[in-house]
């Protein structure tokens, strides 16, 4: 796959960026009510990089609907920082088990267990925090809170690591088939991505044609994003991606290179980005950066 970074993307994705960041950080500036210990895993995990794609989808998704991309970003921040928690929990002895993570140690290998799993916690719960609080008027704060508790809840991103796990341990017994593992994979990775999409349009007071068609762009744009980390797990380097590589298939996980071969992973995935952008495109005026942004996903070697 070709190289690619974030700064390759046209504006305003880059700059976006930088306000996410900057946005971040003001949101653990002066919490002075927090343990200290938990603050600083917080911080270490919450601003270790990484691609930002959920809350520039979120930005680019309200920009594209016609609004004040700033407007979104509190819902922008909340996402992120659900996110930041689903990676302390999986990276842990007892899910993935992974020591590294955006290059350096995982936040249980840096600050112990017990500190990285109460950092996820508070991390999940801010996130509903700034929302409620942040974002206006209350009844759109209260919609975004319901999208992004069910993609985050049993139903879809829990859920899917749970049956992710169970397929894992089942051995010989598990049920490889596509259906199951796109189904995984749809709640695990893809219902966090259409959702931060659906924030955006929420924010923007779009209309339920508009939410549609996000939806559309984000479930292709999810399973090509997996499909996409399948294949880094068993051809990226490590140096690019900052974790271990090969991990999925030395501990027999089913993923698409190991159901469909490297070369129809690739087709498909390939596939789905151009359903993605066919989709972006049917937004109108405004969409080119959710085109760029599917094409990153799809070339992109970290």
């Amino acid at each position: 796959m070709a190289g690619s970074t974030i700064e390759t993307l046209p504006s305003p994705a880059a700059e976006y960026i930088r306000d996410i960041d900057r946005a971040l950080e003001a949101y653990l500036d002066d919490r002075n009510d927090y343990p200290g210990q938990l603050l600083e895993a917080m911080r270490y995990s919450l601003m270790a990089g990484g691609k930002r794609l959920r809350p520039l989808l979120v930005l680019l998704s309200a920009k594209v609907c016609g609004s004040d991309p700033r407007a979104a970003m509190p819902a922008a921040c909340a996402i992120e920082m659900i996110h930041t928690y689903s990676l302390i929990h999986d990276d842990l002895p007892a899910m993935d088990d992974d020591d590294m993570r955006r290059g350096k140690p995982s936040c249980h290998a840096a600050f112990g267990e017990s500190t990285a799993i109460l950092a996820g916690d508070a991390l999940l719960t801010l996130a509903f925090e700034v929302m409620a609080k942040d974002i206006q008027p209350p009844a759109t704060a209260a919609a975004c809170c319901v999208a992004l508790a069910s993609a985050a809840g049993a139903a879809n991103m829990v859920g899917g690591q749970v049956d992710d796990l169970a397929q894992e341990s089942a051995g010989a017994d598990a049920d490889r088939s596509l259906e199951m593992l796109e189904s995984i994979h749809r709640r695990k990775t893809g219902a966090m991505l259409t959702t931060s999409l659906q924030l955006g349009g929420l924010v923007a007071g779009a209309s339920q044609q508009k939410i549609e068609q996000l939806d559309n762009y984000g479930r292709n744009l999810g399973l090509a994003f997996q499909i996409v980390d399948d294949l880094l797990d068993c051809q990226g380097d490590e140096s690019q991606l900052g974790k271990r590589t090969q991990k999925d298939s030395e501990r027999g996980k089913l993923t698409f290179p190991s159901l469909m071969g490297v070369e129809a992973s690739r087709e498909r995935a390939a596939g789905l980005i151009t359903r993605a952008t066919d989709a972006a495109r049917s937004l109108g005026e405004g969409a080119e950066p959710l085109v760029a942004l599917a094409e990153f996903v799809l070339n992109r070697n970290r």
